[in-house]
């Protein structure tokens, strides 16, 4: 099956990506074209130059892979030709609803608001131009803009949420491939035509061939571990990232920041013009502290790591604890006491995306299935059947604490007082 093409953009990560009618419609939106304008990886081009890519091409490679797993899944006979289509849209319209400098920004609005980026992307396609072109094409926008976000509520095609948002999404195999490339780490040189070739549907389950794809599949996991730990979780990366996040946070009340009422007060807001109102805010207070960072970074001039901590999950409550925002807030505010520094330029990191899934516990196991003998298929948990990522379920978390090239000392002194048994158990949850 294939859909009839109108053109096509040259990729350079996956070659050609070929579009639809409908497509190209949607890719020149104001919507998904203000996606030029957010880097895919925030700050992260300050340590690696190359990684400058923007959530408008791993857009349009979502869309190309979910192309690619949705004529698969078409072949299998699980969905119909129109599905493929849709597929392919919502892997086009999965990213519209993130902010300035992407996942930083979701920090500040998650905090702010208790919203995540994909529930502005099913705001932004039910109220943007985005949903009067679906609606022109003959598309419910209200289930275009689930099934972007993966909450479809049809028990017959449950597992096409897993397709867009699961462990397996096309949103994942793109950014694996995507962010390495321009990183310049190799790291996600990973098979990816074969790993969507080997996947089929068990139990209403999304799961892959074993052991046809098995090596490619430990391949693609490993290289999402290693991107984590050289590329999203590197001091220096987060250091930039700290500091976008802090600097909005404190500018949140003067900027309206997360404050947006309707959907184009939200979409006029991207990497460029957010840096520009950052550095232009007057006054003292929070205002000060939020436009001396947004300096610092515009002129790389990073917070230092002072103290950085690698806890196991399941076998250390600290690293759960201190993802609540008013812990780390107490943190810091006793760091500056005893460092005698000011508390708002001392930043307690604890990233919180997962860099292993494959912890069932978090729900974020993967499935293989192996034929019998008989010719059935049996389903399985990956790490039933792999010993090396068994032996990774345990992933770990990476606790840092960061403040200016001039307290480095006085701080990094301060953290190893506090963050000793006695000083844990000095703060109230």
């Amino acid at each position: 099956m294939r859909l009839k093409r109108v053109g096509e953009i040259k990729d350079p990560v996956h070659g050609y990506i070929y579009f639809t009618e409908v497509e190209k419609a949607l890719i020149d939106s104001s919507p998904v074209q203000r996606l030029r304008r957010i880097k895919q990886l925030a700050g992260s081009d300050l340590t690696y130059p190359g990684a400058c890519h923007t959530r408008f091409l791993h857009s349009l490679g979502v869309m190309h892979l979910s192309g690619l797993l949705a004529e698969r899944l078409n072949y299998l006979g699980y969905i119909s030709s129109d599905e493929v289509q849709k597929l392919r849209i919502a892997g086009l319209l999965h990213d519209l609803g993130h902010g300035p400098f992407s996942h930083v920004y979701e920090e500040v609005l998650n905090e702010h608001k208790g919203l995540t980026h994909e529930d502005l992307t099913n705001w932004i396609i039910k109220e943007s131009e985005v949903g009067d072109l679906l609606s022109e094409a003959g598309y419910s926008k209200e289930e275009i803009a689930d099934l972007s976000v993966g909450k479809l509520t049809s028990k017959d095609t449950a597992f096409l949420n897993q397709v867009v948002s699961g462990r397996l999404s096309p949103d994942t195999m793109d950014y694996i491939v995507r962010d390495s490339y321009f990183a310049g780490v190799g790291f996600g040189e990973v098979d990816i035509h074969r790993l969507i070739d080997s996947i089929d549907v068990i139990e209403g389950s999304v799961a892959v061939d074993y052991p046809g794809a098995f090596y490619v599949l430990e391949a693609f996991i490993i290289a999402r571990l290693e991107l984590f730990n050289a590329v999203y979780f590197h001091r220096t990366v987060r250091a930039a990232n700290v500091m976008l996040s802090r600097a909005m946070n404190y500018a949140d009340e003067e900027l309206g920041l997360t404050k947006f009422s309707d959907v184009e007060e939200f979409l006029s807001m991207d990497d460029y013009s957010v840096l520009h109102a950052l550095l232009s805010l007057q006054g003292g207070g929070k205002a000060e502290v939020a436009r001396r960072l947004a300096y610092m970074f515009s002129q790389r001039k990073l917070l230092k790591s002072t103290y950085e901590a690698v806890v196991h999950r399941g076998d250390d409550p600290l690293a759960g604890l201190l993802r609540k925002a008013s812990l780390r807030k107490k943190l810091e505010e006793e760091v500056g006491a005893v460092a005698c520094v000011d508390p708002d330029y001392v930043v307690v990191d604890v990233p919180t995306v997962l860099s292993v899934p494959v912890h069932p516990k978090d729900g974020a196991e993967i499935l293989v299935f192996k034929r019998t003998q008989r010719g059935e298929r049996e389903i399985h948990r990956l790490t039933d059947v792999s010993q090396l990522l068994s032996s990774l379920s345990k992933f770990t978390d990476v606790i840092r604490v960061y403040t200016l090239h001039e307290h480095r000392e006085a701080v990094e002194k301060a953290c190893k007082e506090i963050f000793g048994q006695e000083g844990l158990t000095r703060i109230s949850v």
